[in-house]
C-alpha cells in the first residue's frame, strides 16, 4: 500500500519545525540574533567557557557551521574565543558583558516559546515525545552507520 503525503512522520516534523524556527526568528529578529545563534547563547548561559567542540556535539552541528555562527556572535560582541589553556588546537567561548546582560531579554522569549511549544500537553506525552523522537533519531543514525 502506497503511503500518503501526509502520512509521512518525517514531512509532519520537518513542517512543525519550519513553524518553530519561523516563530522564534521573528521573536529573536529585533536583538538581531538568528535561531542558531540563540541556541549557542542558551548553552553558554548555562556553562560559560564550553569549547567550540563542546557547542558543536551538543548541537549536533559540524565544526564549520559553529566556528562560522561563533564569529557572527562575536562580531556583535556577545562573546569572546581564548585559546585553550591545555590544547592550543581548541578554543573556549566566553560570554562579553553584553552577552551575559543578553540573556535578560533572551531568557524571557526562550520560556515563553517552549510554553506556547508545550501548552495543552501534558508531562508524560513530553516525555513520550521526546523518546520516540530519541528514537527516530537512533533508527536513522542506526541506517546511517551501516
Amino acid at each position: 500500500m502506497k503511503i500518503l503525503f501526509n502520512d509521512y512522520i518525517s514531512i509532519l516534523i520537518h513542517q512543525t519545525d519550519l513553524t518553530l524556527t519561523s516563530y522564534i526568528k521573528a521573536k529573536l529578529a529585533h536583538l538581531n540574533i538568528a535561531p542558531e545563534q540563540n541556541l549557542i547563547l542558551l548553552l553558554l548561559w548555562e556553562r560559560d567557557g564550553l569549547t567550540q567542540n563542546e557547542i558543536a556535539k551538543k548541537l549536533d552541528k559540524d565544526k564549520t557551521n559553529i566556528a562560522r555562527m561563533l564569529c557572527n556572535l562575536e562580531k556583535k560582541g556577545f562573546i569572546r574565543r581564548k585559546m585553550n589553556e591545555f590544547d592550543n588546537r581548541s578554543f573556549n567561548v566566553f560570554l562579553t558583558e553584553d552577552g551575559k546582560k543578553l540573556s535578560e531579554q533572551m531568557i524571557p522569549i526562550a520560556e515563553e516559546f517552549n510554553n506556547i511549544v508545550c501548552s495543552g500537553i501534558t508531562r508524560e506525552e513530553l516525555q513520550t515525545v521526546k523518546r520516540v523522537l530519541f528514537q527516530m533519531r537512533q533508527n536513522v543514525e542506526g541506517i546511517e552507520g551501516k
